[in-house]
Parts: structure tokens; C-alpha cells; sequence
């Protein structure tokens, strides 16, 4: 699973998930890419159920590119534990998904093959998401 190797605070604040994707919003580095509608916190645990399923249906053939990487922390409390003392201690990391970002991308794949590996990808995740193809004016 991904998280990071270290960081500098141990815990962060939630923040809050409003606006779009203003980058990462384009497909780079592959053909096709799977694009948000939504706007969530994703998993790492998800965002690897996604990548197995996509490699598993593609069987070594093209390559895939994963653009988004779990730097939050999130925080919880024991059950059964009474307010106050503390915030609670690091259980998983996600990653902050705003509607319009690439969060996949594959080449190497013909389009069918591309749109049923993301297909299944999408079933892997909390959110409404569309397959997107690379402009052909993009470089």
C-alpha cells in the first residue's frame, strides 16, 4: 500500500474539499486516463484494489501510470474512548481526489481495452468517475 516514507507533522487538520482540479486535470503521460466527477478522499487500500485490477485485465501488456499519492493522515479515536484527551493516532493515509483530476492513466493498450481495464478500475472506487482519451493537440 502507499504512504509516505516520513513527514513532517504526524497529524493534519481535514480540511475542506471545494472547487475543481485546476492541475493535474489533463491526461500526460499515457492515452487514456480515468478522470473524477467528485470530489473525495480516496484510499490507499482503494487506490491499490484499483491498480491490480487494471494490471490483472491489461496482463503485462501497455503501462500504467497511478497520479495520485495518499500524503493525508487520518486520524481516529478508539471506540468506547471519552472526549478530549487528544486527537487520535494515524490509521490510514489518503489522497484529496477534486472533480476533474486524472487519478489513472494507460498506454501501450487499444481504446476497448483501456475502457473495460478503467471499467473495472471505477468499481474499485467510492466515486463517479469517466474514462478520458488524450487530446490530439496535447503534447
Amino acid at each position: 500500500m502507499l504512504l509516505p516514507k516520513r513527514v513532517k507533522y504526524r497529524r493534519v487538520q481535514r480540511g475542506r474539499r471545494k472547487g475543481v482540479a485546476t492541475r493535474g486535470n489533463t491526461v500526460s503521460n499515457g492515452q487514456f486516463g480515468l478522470q473524477a466527477l467528485e470530489a473525495a478522499w480516496i484510499k490507499s487500500n482503494q487506490i491499490e484494489a484499483a491498480r491490480i485490477a487494471m494490471t490483472r485485465y491489461i496482463k503485462r501488456g501497455g503501462q500504467v501510470w497511478i497520479k495520485i499519492f495518499p500524503d493525508k493522515p487520518v486520524t481516529t479515536k478508539p471506540l468506547g474512548t471519552r472526549m478530549g484527551s487528544g486527537k487520535g493516532s494515524p490509521e490510514y493515509w489518503v489522497a484529496v481526489v477534486k472533480p476533474g483530476r486524472v487519478m489513472f492513466e494507460i498506454a501501450g493498450v487499444s481504446e476497448e481495452t483501456a475502457r473495460e481495464a478503467m471499467r473495472l478500475a471505477m468499481h474499485k472506487l467510492p466515486i463517479k468517475c469517466k474514462f478520458v482519451k488524450k487530446e490530439e493537440g496535447e503534447l
